[in-house]
């Protein structure tokens, strides 16, 4: 089971995302659990749950260098999702950047 923490402004558009990278990873056969959180919880989220990659949503990528500080210090693996991969459509994108990130 691969663990990942999306950090994203709170709105609708991470569930459509969520919901996208979930039924991809069912498609795939790939054990998966994706979580979204707000930018007030990545942190204690980060720091707790057992995360073994955190994802930035493109509308927050202003604050990356302060989730990633937070990740390298936890030694959890980050990247900003590319805005193509932030649609209904684009759960192959993401699950491709997770796999990546996993197998390093």
């Amino acid at each position: 089971m691969i663990r990942v923490l999306l950090v994203c402004s709170g709105g609708m558009s991470s569930a459509i995302v969520v919901k996208a990278v979930e039924k991809e990873a069912e498609k795939q056969g790939l054990a998966l659990q994706l979580t979204a959180v707000g930018t007030g919880e990545f942190q204690s989220m980060l720091e707790g749950g057992g995360y073994q990659i955190a994802l930035v949503a493109p509308q927050v990528r202003h604050r990356y260098q302060g989730f990633e500080e937070v990740a390298k210090e936890l030694n959890v693996p980050i990247a900003l999702i590319p805005p193509q991969g932030y649609t209904p459509l684009g759960g192959n994108q993401v699950i491709k950047l997770i796999l990546e990130m996993y197998n390093r």
